[in-house]
Parts: structure tokens; C-alpha cells; sequence
């Protein structure tokens, strides 16, 4: 896969496809676990989040935030920063869930969500 020059490129590629996949290293196995899911935008930023239950990806990033970003035409090394500040998953999830015809209540997904903003490094 073809190297990125720029941050500015690589926010460029992720802000045209909402579909990505994504590799953590397994919390206890320590193996490479890949799954596809959404990325978000609120904010400004970019984040990975879910319908309100327990995930595994999650749960792999608060052991270890270093994950793979997998973009149509390139791999990013970028990192997780969990968001577990009420006032901040508020606003981010208030800008998210009332774009998603499918989505639970916001207070369901205050109160059971993981929520994940990619970082570049």
C-alpha cells in the first residue's frame, strides 16, 4: 500500500470514505485483529464509535491505542483517544447520532457507546 505524504492527504482520503477497516492488536491474544466499520465526523475530527454494547476493537485500542487505518489506497499508522469525558462525548455524540436514521436514542448511545477519536500522529 502506498505511503502517505501529509496529514493533510491522509484527513483528505479519510474524509471521502465512511466505510474503512481497521486493525488492533488483540488485548490478550496479541494478534492482529482487522474488521471493517464506520469512521465518524464531528468537530472537525474523526472517530470510530458503535450502537451502545461492548466492543471488542475497543477494548483492544484501551490496551493499546496504536491501530491501522485501512483506506482504499493506503494504510495509516494513526492512534485512538478514548472519549470517556461526559460533557465532551455530549457534543460529539449531539453532532453523530441525529444523522443516522437507524440510531438508538442519544442518551442511549451517552450511556453505552464506545467512542474513539482517530489521532495522526
Amino acid at each position: 500500500m502506498g505511503a502517505m505524504t501529509s496529514t493533510d492527504e491522509a484527513r483528505q482520503a479519510l474524509e471521502t470514505q465512511q466505510t474503512v477497516e481497521i486493525t488492533t492488536t488483540g488485548r490478550r491474544s496479541g494478534e492482529p485483529r482487522r474488521i471493517e466499520t464506520w469512521r465518524y465526523r464531528a468537530a472537525g475530527r474523526y472517530w470510530l464509535t458503535g450502537s451502545p454494547g461492548a466492543r471488542d476493537w475497543y477494548a483492544n485500542m484501551l490496551a493499546d491505542p496504536r491501530f491501522t487505518l485501512h483506506l482504499k489506497n493506503q494504510d495509516l499508522a494513526v492512534r485512538g483517544r478514548p472519549v470517556t469525558d461526559p460533557d465532551e462525548r455530549a457534543r460529539v455524540f449531539a453532532e453523530i447520532v441525529p444523522t443516522l436514521d437507524w440510531a438508538e436514542s442519544l442518551e442511549s448511545w451517552l450511556a453505552g457507546s464506545p467512542l474513539m477519536e482517530i489521532l495522526f500522529d
